[in-house]
């Protein structure tokens, strides 16, 4: 392979296929390889034959579970904010085009022992056994406060400086109490953990606003899935690279990242063949064990996720095809938040009757599956469980300096902010400007 690339991008996890679209409209000459025979890697969706193959050393799928060709399982699940900054990437790069997306029935939260959904409605929140009427009036005022805020009118501060003025400040101005500070803090801004609440409180009314204008959208919960899982993000945007003229290649196994005397990028070694290219672009994964001793990842933690099959959807969700429910950690004596998502049949993903449930959270001791009890006993009776402990991989050092640019890990959130944050950190670093969505001005011959 004598051909000389601009980028080559290792992995087709949503971030790296993200990046190689977006570098493939810009004009770069991408290659983009993995190791699998299948799109997605870590964010891949596994029909019934691949899951029971990963997860169970090959048995055979039980029969009563239906067709192999029903199922689509994440192996990482997440849902899409509506007004988040994915949809903003899907739009702009008409991405959407290949995709069909539902909306996810409803976000519920765990508090005091049951599970409640988190209010959608004007009527919903007054009826909504979360908070006690006084405390329904308070938070009235909380977020009549966060709609009216303008940040070059004064009087709409109350006394309040959203960036000086920690969320601990806001949240005692309006005399919350902290049962309504944890379903605000992790059920509406998302928070895996309590650091955010010393902090200013800019980011968190930026969240919260994320998600009442998401919620407004579409109004039953903010989140909206793809048919057919969420594999077929990373193909859709692999779609977009190819159409750009990026190259794909699956089933390469990668032997070597190959560097010059100066410990700079220079190519990929596959199957005895070396390519070259300026820089390179790779999940964690690849960068584990490095050639030149060089030492390019560390460990940050891990994740725990147990995917449920069920035959029956969650109890006390309504009956709801799909939903969010988040236990916030302090309802559970923890210091990360546990996570479910469940989708079924409706969205593509499984055969009928049968609800796909996925129970996730930031390991913190010995017994991660232990961690996750809480999540499973909501679940009622489950047909089958599937469950994985995950490395969170981040990259020691920027790679501007080698050309080698490692992307993180997927983390425990329920949703996609975190991948888009990780894409524009490293498409600054690789570009070396900040990421701006330009529209696609010509239609290209697909």
């Amino acid at each position: 392979m004598d051909e000389e690339y601009d980028v080559i991008v290792l992995g087709t996890g949503l971030t790296e296929c993200i990046l190689s679209g977006l570098l493939s409209v810009e004009g770069k000459k991408v290659l983009h390889m993995d190791r699998n025979d299948y799109y997605g890697g870590d964010s891949a969706s596994l029909n019934l034959t691949q899951l029971f193959r990963k997860f169970r050393d090959n048995k055979e799928a039980p029969a009563e579970l239906g067709r192999d060709r029903d199922y689509a399982v994440d192996l990482v699940p997440k849902f899409i904010i509506a007004n988040g900054e994915l949809t903003k990437i899907l739009v702009h790069t008409d991405v959407t085009r290949y995709l069909e997306f539902k909306q996810i029935a409803g976000s519920f939260v765990f508090r005091d022992g049951k599970i409640s959904k988190v209010p959608s409605t004007e009527m919903e929140a007054v009826k909504s056994p979360l908070m006690g009427l006084f405390e329904k009036r308070r938070a009235k005022k909380f977020f009549e406060f966060l709609q009216g805020w303008k940040d070059e009118d004064p009087t709409t501060h109350q006394g309040l400086d959203l960036d000086k003025d920690s969320m601990k400040a806001v949240y005692e101005k309006f005399g919350l109490e902290p049962g309504t500070q944890d379903f605000i803090g992790h059920a509406m801004a998302l928070y895996l953990d309590d650091d955010y609440i010393t902090k200013p409180a800019r980011p968190t009314y930026d969240r919260i606003i994320l998600y009442t204008t998401s919620m407004a959208r579409y109004g039953k919960s903010p989140y909206i899935y793809p048919l057919y899982g969420l594999g077929e993000l990373p193909q859709s945007f692999a779609r977009l690279s190819a159409i750009y003229g990026g190259t794909y290649m699956l089933d390469k196994p990668i032997q070597k990242i190959v560097t010059d005397a100066s410990g700079k990028f220079v190519g990929v070694t596959s199957n005895g063949e070396t390519v070259k290219a300026k820089q390179v672009i790779g999940d964690p994964s690849y960068f584990l064990k490095s050639d030149d001793g060089k030492i390019r990842v560390i460990e940050e933690g891990k994740v725990v996720r147990a995917i449920c099959i069920l035959k029956h959807p969650i109890p006390e969700t309504d009956n709801s095809d799909s939903c969010q429910i988040i236990i916030p950690q302090n309802q559970v004596g923890r210091q990360h938040d546990i996570y479910i998502a469940m989708v079924s049949a409706t969205h593509n993903v499984c055969a009928k009757d049968v609800y796909i449930a996925i129970v996730s959270t930031v390991v913190e001791t010995s017994v991660p599956e232990k961690e996750i009890l809480p999540g499973l006993n909501l679940l009622g009776p489950i047909h089958e469980k599937f469950v994985s402990i995950t490395d969170l991989y981040t990259p020691t050092s920027s790679g501007e300096a080698d050309n080698i640019f490692i992307t993180r890990s997927y983390d425990a959130t329920s949703h996609f902010e975190t991948v888009v944050d990780d894409v524009q950190d490293v498409w600054k670093r690789v570009v070396g400007t900040p990421l701006v969505l330009k529209k696609r001005e010509v239609e290209v011959q697909e």
